[in-house]
């Protein structure tokens, strides 16, 4: 779901940026690592479900990243 309202940054302070920074990022280490664990299961909805997973967390970067923009 993409968000509402872009990110004016002229009314960002560093704080904020920087835990947006930091929010991307761990979205980020979701994926891999969702990734990772679809790629490791053997059970079908197990692996759909991280996969799924991974899928949630990139759209949230891809997002966030945007709404930056």
């Amino acid at each position: 779901m993409p968000l509402k309202n872009s990110i004016n940054m002229g009314n960002i302070n560093q704080l904020e940026l920087q835990n947006l920074r930091e929010i991307i990022g761990d979205h980020q280490t979701m994926v891999t690592k969702f990734d990772f664990y679809s790629n490791q299961c053997q059970d079908p909805q197990l692996k759909q479900l991280f996969k799924q997973s991974s899928q949630d967390a990139q759209m949230t970067v891809t997002n966030l990243i945007n709404s930056l923009k």
